[in-house]
């Protein structure tokens, strides 16, 4: 029997890859719903774009999460994402395509008829997809449930893996915790297919559809380990990136807010980490939905390794 410690993106991820694997499964989630840092997700599999700043690890392995995404939970968008930012700040754009690769220049208004004549030319990312973190979390519950994987309170009873996220924290001393703030929007007069990334020298942000007009916009990194309500800051920059993506975001409904604390190692890669007879699947950061399906079949190797040894 293997006890997962957790059930946010992590713990279901892992969950899902052994028990397709074969092994007896169960998951162990005192706190009841999944962790706020992954419901709060942009739900974005952007390996391509992340490549601007984060390990070129992220950008290889990353690009499995797609596929794998879409075998697993129903409707993964795979329209790409579009990259932009004001004619003031065009340099950051030529910047983001220095720093990235998998993208096109294109004119925006191509793709997004939305936005003609806001901005002349903008990267887009095809490869890249997206999909709704909550929907996916729930559809990993219920196919586990199906598989006779039980959820359930109390101590683990054989192989422990921790995916706690910063519930983990006193096991992993260089854990840290990286705030990250959103808000939805029920904007009825913008019409976006696809997430769009609008580029700016001190808050850059992104829009991401969740369909029937409604828009999540995030998100910022807060180097704080302060839990709480959305900051005035952060709902000003927030709401100004997205008035500068389109004007029509001015009448929009603020529906819904959050904040939560993403779970980081020192250099910002997520990663499996041994501590005593525990496993931890650990330090997401901001690659939860991109790097949590890699790092669960890497857990499946290594116990499948450790086993082999075992013999």
């Amino acid at each position: 029997m293997i006890s997962v410690l957790g059930c946010g993106v992590a713990g279901l991820c892992a969950a899902t890859a052994l028990s397709e694997a074969g092994h007896m499964v169960e998951v162990i989630d005192p706190q009841g719903p999944p962790p706020p840092a992954s419901h709060l997700a942009g739900g974005m599999l952007a390996p391509f774009c992340e490549g601007e700043s984060a390990d070129a690890r992220v950008v290889v392995q990353g690009q499995m999460a797609v596929g794998w995404w879409d075998a697993h939970v129903p409707e993964v968008a795979r329209r790409g994402t579009l990259v932009l930012a004001p004619p003031r700040d065009a340099v950051e754009l030529e910047r983001f395509a220095r720093a990235t690769q998998g993208h096109r220049w294109v004119a925006p208004d191509d793709l997004e008829p939305d936005l003609a004549q806001r901005f002349g030319r903008g990267l887009f990312f095809a490869a890249e997809a997206h999909l709704d973190p909550e929907a996916a979390l729930a559809a990993l519950r219920a196919a586990l449930l199906s598989r006779g994987v039980v959820f359930r309170d109390g101590g683990p009873r054989g192989r422990i893996v921790d995916c706690r996220g910063l519930g983990a924290a006193q096991a992993l001393p260089d854990l840290r915790a990286v705030r990250g703030e959103m808000l939805l929007l029920d904007a009825p007069d913008v019409t976006l297919s696809r997430p769009v990334r609008l580029l700016h020298p001190r808050f850059p942000c992104y829009v991401v559809p969740r369909g029937q007009g409604r828009y999540m916009v995030g998100a910022t990194m807060v180097e704080c380990n302060r839990a709480g309500p959305v900051t005035a800051r952060a709902a000003m920059e927030l709401l100004s990136a997205a008035y500068a993506l389109h004007p029509a975001f001015a009448e929009a409904a603020v529906i819904g807010t959050g904040a939560g604390l993403r779970p980081a190692f020192p250099d910002n890669m997520p990663a499996l980490r041994r501590v005593g007879d525990t496993v931890h699947l650990n330090g997401l950061y901001r690659h939860g939905f991109l790097m949590a399906p890699v790092l669960a079949l890497h857990l499946v190797q290594m116990l499948a390794e450790e086993l082999a040894h075992a013999h």
